[in-house]
């Protein structure tokens, strides 16, 4: 039997594969689930695109601060020595190559690491590309958070993109409720699998062949 990962789950993972001091973007979404598994022992900069640096976990109920926000609106706590600025100098932060991860959701991630995440190209869409293209080719490496279904049961990962790109081969790993996924200049392997699923039954799922991760 299946046993999908949570969210908390697919969070708690992606924040183990943050190393000891690195510069992070979660992006709105899933990933800003990733700042409440960073244990007081492993010490990260968390980033938020609307100028923070040094973002805590989520505040306790009836302790949050509406003036703290993240770039999704939601409210956070401020780490000692974390600080403000300008949301100009964040972009260039995001721009000029100073962020080590960013952790984004997806709408499509292709096999060979295209990402969109900006809009489905329907007419009832509402296109939010905000920082995500900036994040995509700034950050030295993207970790997609997402769930690898979609309500209709068709599959995120795809051998093409359909949608609108943000970035072309820009993925280097993909967090999903069914397994974890890395990118190898331009190959897609799994990394892990949820437990009561197999490689065929993926396969199946996604409609691609795909392999154990040698690393």
């Amino acid at each position: 039997m299946l046993r999908k990962w949570t969210r908390d789950q697919m969070a708690a993972r992606v924040a183990k594969d943050i190393p000891e001091g690195a510069y992070v973007n979660l992006g709105i979404g899933l990933p800003t689930l990733v700042a409440n598994f960073f244990g007081q022992d492993k010490e990260v900069l968390l980033q938020s695109e609307n100028g923070l640096l040094g973002m805590g976990p989520k505040p306790a109920r009836d302790d949050e601060d509406p003036e703290l926000i993240n770039a999704g609106k939601q409210p956070v706590t401020l780490l000692p020595g974390g600080c403000y600025f300008h949301q100009a100098d964040s972009f260039a932060m995001m721009r000029g190559g100073h962020l080590d991860f960013s952790v984004l959701g997806a709408f499509q991630v292709s096999i060979e690491g295209d990402l969109a995440n900006w809009h489905t190209g329907g007419n009832d869409s509402v296109p939010a590309v905000g920082g995500a293209m900036d994040l995509a080719i700034g950050a030295k490496k993207l970790f997609v958070m997402m769930e690898l279904m979609t309500k209709a049961g068709e599959s995120k990962l795809v051998r093409h993109c359909s949608y609108p790109l943000t970035g072309i081969g820009c993925v280097s790993r993909i967090y999903t409720d069914m397994a974890i996924f890395e990118i190898i200049r331009k190959e897609c392997r799994v990394v892990e699998l949820a437990d009561g699923l197999t490689l065929s039954e993926l396969e199946q799922k996604i409609g691609v062949k795909l392999r154990y991760s040698l690393s």
